[in-house]
């Protein structure tokens, strides 16, 4: 399974404030089929990027806005892909899209197929109540805004928190081998060795 990497631009906005963000937009596949992780802000660098091949699926790590604002263009331009995403954040869904639903749902355990791959979905709420990672193959995790660099996905905002975020990460994530590779939703990739030390640090400044 090949991984690429897509920069988009654009707004969060979240509680009434709004705020500039770069965003990674993770295309998984081969030559022929990918899977889109977090369609971002703009479809058009990320079809050009996915070219002729079928998208599988347009998987939405979260809810939030800079991780779905692209979604359904996408979906349009790459022949009606389904959009997927964890029932729980389907009230932030429907601040960008209130009148489309998404078409699938992202459970606990389930596998997503691409390129004879196979990625299953870990629920890892906090960040949002619907926030997923996934495992991928040969260490890999997608993890949208659960782990990043230096720390957990932010909290303190509507339908975040900080408990539920640290509990996440310490049962789903820093389980995994030290070499596992985070990849994140924002930022440079990590990996689980690496944060995994700091994690009475993270509980000790509490957020």
């Amino acid at each position: 399974m090949r991984i690429e990497l897509v920069h988009t631009n654009g707004m969060f906005t979240i509680d009434g404030e709004s705020f500039p963000v770069e965003n990674n937009v993770w295309i998984l596949g081969d030559d022929h089929e990918v899977l889109v992780v977090d369609a971002a802000h703009d479809a058009a660098p990320i079809a050009a990027a996915v070219g002729d091949r079928v998208v599988r699926a347009i998987v939405c790590t979260h809810g939030h806005n800079d991780h779905i604002n692209a979604a359904d263009a996408l979906s349009r331009a790459t022949g009606s892909a389904p959009i997927l995403l964890h029932r729980a954040d389907e009230m932030l869904w429907d601040d960008v899209y209130p009148s489309r639903r998404p078409d699938g749902e992202l459970r606990e355990g389930a596998e997503l197929e691409v390129a004879g791959s196979r990625l299953r979905v870990l629920h890892t709420p906090g960040h949002s109540p619907g926030g997923v990672c996934l495992l991928g193959p040969d260490g890999h995790v997608f993890g949208g805004d659960t782990l990043f660099q230096g720390g957990p996905g932010a909290t303190g905002r509507s339908n975040s928190d900080f408990p539920t975020i640290i509990a996440s990460i310490r049962d789903r994530l820093l389980v995994l081998p030290a070499e596992t590779v985070v990849h994140t939703g924002h930022g440079e990739s990590t990996t689980v060795g690496t944060e995994a030390p700091h994690l009475e640090e993270w509980i000790a400044r509490g957020h």
